[in-house]
C-alpha cells in the first residue's frame, strides 16, 4: 500500500504540475478586435429528431446580432418528431434567414452527422460567399454575441478554427456527479493550453460550437476526408492541423447545451458509445487506460483507507495527500458549472463510472453492436 500510495501521488504531482495545467478553467476567448469588414457566415445545424431542443437553441441563432451577413441552414437528418417543420415556424419569428434542408439517408462509410454536415457545407460552396462556417448542434444556446465574438477571436488571432466546449446542463443529481468530470477528464487528455500552442501536436475541438475557416476547410478535404469519425470534433481538429491550420480550444462563456440528461443510463450511454474508439478499439489501450484510472483515481482511497485499516501511517498519509491533490485540481471545474465543492473527493467514484463505461463501450464493440445515436449504429459489422 505504501508503494502504492506514492505511485499515486507521484502521478497526481506530475499531472498538477506537467499536463498543461489541464485542470484551469481560465482558457477562454482570445483577446479581439473587430475587424474592418465583418466576414460573411453560414451557421451549419446537423438536426435529428431535436424538436425538443429547437424551441430554446433555434431562436438563439437566429437572434444574432452579427454586424455581417449571416445565414442558418438547419440539415434535418432524418428525423422523425417533426424537427424540419418546427425549425420553419421558429424561424417564422424573425431574425436571421433559415434555410431547411434533408439529406437522406448516409452513404456508406459515413456517419450520419458528419453526412449532415456535408450537405449542409455543399449549399454554403453553392451560395459561395460565406468566409466562415460555424458547425453547432441542435442542443446548443448561443448568447446574442455569440456568433460575432467567435470571429472576432478568429480574425484577432489569425485562427481557422475556433472551438468553445459548450457549458454543459447540470441540474439532476446524476448530472451533478458525471457532467463537470466529462469535461475535467477531456481537458487532462486535451490539455487546452497544448492544443491552442503554434505548432502543437495535440489537436481537440468541441465538436457543439466550431467555428471554421471555410477555405482551410476545403484544403483539408472536411468533411470527406473525416467522413468515417465517430469522434467527428477530435478528428475534424486534427485534419484542420493537417492541413496547416492554426487552431483553438477553450470553455465557452456564450455558448451552453440544452439538452438533459436526467438519469444515468442516458449519461452512461453518452460516454460509452464513443470511449472505446476515443482507444482506437484497441485492447492494449483499453488495457492501460483500465490500470492508469486504477492507479490515478482509485488508488488514493484504497491507499488512505488500507492504511488506516492496517495502522500504516505512511501509508494512509500518502493516499491521502494523493486525493487532496487530487480533489484540489478538480475544484476550478466545480466552480466553473457552479456547483458544490463537496463534490470534489466524491471524484473516485465518479472515475470508477468512467472506468466501466468504458470497459462496457469495449464490450458492447466485440458484440458487433457499435457506438449507437439516435437509431443509428457506427462501427459495427454491416453498419452504415
Amino acid at each position: 500500500m505504501e508503494w502504492i500510495g506514492a505511485g499515486s501521488l507521484a502521478a497526481w504531482v506530475w499531472l498538477a504540475l506537467a499536463q498543461g495545467f489541464f485542470w484551469r478553467t481560465d482558457v477562454r476567448l482570445p483577446g479581439r478586435t473587430d475587424p474592418e469588414r465583418w466576414p460573411p457566415v453560414a451557421v451549419v445545424v446537423p438536426a435529428r429528431d431535436e424538436a425538443e431542443m429547437l424551441p430554446v437553441s433555434l431562436p438563439s441563432l437566429l437572434a444574432q446580432k452579427y454586424p455581417g451577413r449571416a445565414e442558418v441552414i438547419l440539415v434535418d437528418d432524418g428525423s422523425t418528431d417533426g424537427t424540419g417543420g418546427l425549425a420553419r415556424e421558429l424561424a417564422a419569428r424573425g431574425g436571421l434567414p433559415l434555410t431547411v434542408t434533408a439529406p437522406g439517408e448516409p452513404e456508406p462509410g459515413w456517419t450520419g452527422k458528419l453526412w449532415a454536415v456535408r450537405h449542409g457545407m455543399a449549399l454554403v460552396r453553392e451560395r459561395g460567399d460565406a468566409e466562415y462556417v460555424l458547425l453547432t448542434d441542435a442542443d446548443i444556446a448561443h448568447a446574442p454575441d455569440s456568433l460575432r465574438e467567435l470571429v472576432a477571436a478568429a480574425h484577432s488571432a489569425d485562427l481557422d478554427l475556433v472551438s468553445q466546449m459548450a457549458r454543459l446542463r447540470v441540474v439532476s443529481f446524476w448530472e451533478r456527479l458525471i457532467v463537470p468530470a466529462f469535461v475535467y477528464f477531456f481537458a487532462q487528455l486535451y490539455p487546452f493550453r497544448w492544443v491552442n500552442r503554434p505548432g502543437a501536436r495535440t489537436a481537440a475541438a468541441a465538436g457543439g460550437c466550431v467555428l471554421l475557416r471555410r477555405a482551410v476547410a476545403e484544403r483539408a478535404g472536411v468533411p470527406d476526408s473525416i467522413r468515417h469519425a465517430v469522434i467527428d470534433d477530435v478528428t475534424l481538429a486534427r485534419a484542420v492541423q493537417r492541413a496547416g491550420g492554426r487552431i483553438w480550444l477553450g470553455l465557452g462563456d456564450r455558448v451552453e447545451s440544452v439538452r438533459p440528461y436526467a438519469g444515468l443510463g442516458t449519461l452512461w450511454r453518452m460516454v460509452s458509445r464513443s470511449a472505446y474508439a476515443q482507444l482506437r478499439h484497441n485492447p492494449l489501450l483499453l488495457a492501460g487506460t483500465v490500470a492508469g484510472l486504477a492507479l490515478v483515481y482509485l488508488a488514493p482511497p484504497v491507499a488512505l483507507a488500507a492504511g488506516l485499516a492496517a495502522g500504516s501511517a505512511t501509508a494512509a498519509a500518502l493516499g491521502g495527500a494523493a486525493w487532496a491533490v487530487m480533489a484540489g485540481t478538480y475544484l476550478p471545474m466545480l466552480r466553473y458549472y457552479r456547483q458544490p465543492l463537496w463534490l470534489a473527493p466524491l471524484l473516485p467514484g465518479t472515475a470508477l463510472l468512467y472506468l466501466l463505461m468504458t470497459v462496457d463501450s469495449a464490450v458492447q464493440h466485440y458484440r458487433g453492436r457499435g457506438a449507437a445515436w439516435k437509431g443509428r449504429t457506427y462501427g459495427a459489422p454491416g453498419a452504415s
